[in-house]
């Protein structure tokens, strides 16, 4: 929707369509003023049947919208989409009252207080506009959701109680039927207009945000609604000027229905017709259902199980047939996603991930792990006298027996380089064996791997190197692309060790000997040169033998 907006702001035409928008908005008060300048163009009709079927079928229309737009805000708790929806019941409610003020229709006579019906829904209607944008609907919205039912029944109950006091004929609504608005009418009017006017200007800021056709409609209905509440206090029955105020309400709410059809379409979701005119918080909370939803329904398919819990669930919260589908797909394309990409991914880190998204942050922390580099020794000489599609085989073949070996432990594949690869331990999750877990690891690679050398006479064997000590890890790179990343002296030296020890042999460092304990088989090598040290390190080669006696031993 956003970059949707950024588009419609850059088109060249956008400025002309706004200024024809506020042109065809101004021509009623242009018609009305006309009007009211040459009385004599302001004729008389006077058609009862005419009269009687456009005030009610428009009447019927807005009815109608209030109560999508009241179903929408109940839905998913929106206090402005609520007070929308109130101002469009009180319009058009009072509205079919004034259709009742038809001679010929429930009364022989007209009525003063059928026909008063229509400015002081178009008043109430501005009160509840205007409040859908102050902070009764944002920071204190919790109080009008609480009385939601309560404000709807008032407003119900106001409406009927018009109606019986003016078909009773009870004071104040018993006096003669007025033939122009004056006096309290005309206050209310000024009043109304004012309300129209801030309720419209807010609007049409969230039609800048979001660019849709159900909040831009909100705005031109506002526009109108006030015109007609101009019209309605200067006009005289059954002229032309009184007859125009009949066709800007009817126009006003044609366009909401327009709006909201166009949106519709385009959604095939009820509840998200009317997101444009959401609060921001409801919109926050609108994103996290559509994510839980599609989570789960992601979650059951990669269960193997059918999703009837959640659709179900779905259907209470009010979603369409269309909406499911959707979310449905989208479940879909999540869980093709995950399967194509989470292998690229160290499983321990996508698990986190999950769990806490803030992880994916940029930067890291000092930790204390074991880190495993091993890597194939004499692969350079093997990769020049083969063909790369037995190289790439080879390496395959390897590494099919090798990762479940590492996940088994606990490890996680920081990289994979060529023919090495960088594992640690207590990096992502907390494993206070982790020393103990990187040795097992090591020998229990070369275990698994010797087997697959011997099958195949020429291929290189795995050498290890473990070390022990503290390093920061976390993400390098950039916001646009990153890695999960061990850095320091720690690491450096462990790859060192590697190098130092021979093909089928697993060096470890002097740290990770000591905090291996008694019960491990140990060959000193003394004291070695590595590269990037200056002073020689003590390295000792972990027996074979060690695990077989440890699995023997359990």
């Amino acid at each position: 929707m956003q970059s949707g907006a950024r588009l419609e702001e850059t088109r060249p035409g956008g400025e002309s369509s706004r200024l024809l928008l506020a042109a065809a908005l101004s021509l009623p008060l242009l018609g009305v003023a006309l009007l009211i300048l040459r009385p004599e163009l302001d004729l008389i009709w006077e058609h009862h049947p005419a009269h009687f079927w456009l005030v009610l079928g428009t009447a019927a229309v807005s009815v109608a919208l209030a109560y999508l737009t009241n179903e929408a805000a109940s839905r998913h708790a929106d206090a402005r989409l609520l007070l929308v929806s109130l101002a469009f019941l009180s319009a058009s409610g009072f509205l079919g009252l004034h259709a009742l003020a038809t001679p010929g229709a429930l009364l022989e006579q007209s009525n003063a207080g059928f026909q008063l019906a229509t400015p002081v829904g178009l008043f109430l209607a501005s009160l509840l506009a205007a409040a859908s944008i102050s902070p009764i609907a944002g920071p204190r919205g919790a109080t009008i959701l609480r009385h939601r039912l309560g404000l709807r029944r008032v407003l119900l109950l106001l409406m009927l109680g018009w109606a019986a006091v003016s078909l009773l004929r009870l004071p104040p609504l018993n006096a003669p039927p007025p033939n122009e608005a004056i006096g309290p009418i005309s206050f209310l009017a000024v009043v109304a207009i004012v309300f129209y006017a801030i309720a419209a200007w807010r609007y049409a800021e969230i039609y800048r945000r979001r660019r849709s056709p159900v909040a831009l409609a909100v705005v031109a209905a506002l526009v109108l609604l006030a015109e007609a509440m101009i019209v309605v206090a200067v006009s005289r029955n059954w002229h032309l000027s009184w007859w125009e105020w009949h066709l800007l309400m009817t126009a006003s709410f044609a366009l909401i229905a327009l709006g909201t059809r166009a949106e519709y379409q385009r959604t095939r979701s009820l509840v998200a017709t009317f997101e444009p005119i959401y609060l921001e918080s409801t919109l926050a909370r609108i994103d996290r259902w559509h994510g839980r939803a599609i989570g789960d329904l992601a979650a059951a398919e990669g269960r193997g199980e059918r999703p009837d819990t959640v659709l179900a669930e779905l259907r209470r919260d009010g979603a369409s047939t269309d909406e499911i589908a959707l979310l449905g797909e989208a479940a879909r394309e999540l869980r093709r996603m995950d399967e194509l990409f989470r292998p690229y991914l160290p499983q321990q880190l996508a698990t986190r991930l999950r769990q806490e998204p803030g992880a994916a942050r940029l930067g890291g922390e000092e930790r204390i792990v074991s880190v495993l580099f091993a890597d194939l020794a004499g692969f350079t000489t093997f990769s020049e006298n083969h063909a790369p599609t037995e190289v790439i085989a080879m390496l395959n073949e390897y590494w099919a027996a090798v990762v479940p070996v590492i996940d088994a432990a606990g490890g996680t594949i920081e990289h994979f380089a060529g023919d090495g690869l960088l594992v640690l331990f207590n990096s992502v999750v907390d494993q206070p064996d982790h020393v103990e877990r990187a040795a097992r690891c090591a020998l229990a690679i070369q275990q698994v791997t010797r087997p697959i050398a011997e099958r195949h006479a020429g291929w290189p064997r795995f050498r290890i190197g473990l070390n022990t000590g503290p390093a920061v890890v976390g993400n390098v790179g950039t916001e646009r692309r990153r890695s999960f990343a061990s850095i320091g002296d720690t690491t450096n030296l462990g790859s060192r060790l590697m190098s130092a020890g021979e093909p089928g042999q697993v060096v470890i460092g002097g740290r990770t000997r000591a905090e291996l304990g008694a019960g491990w088989e140990l060959t000193s090598l003394g004291e070695v040169r590595v590269k990037g040290k200056r002073d020689p390190v003590e390295a000792w080669v972990l027996a074979p033998a060690t695990i077989a006696a440890d699995q023997t031993a359990r």
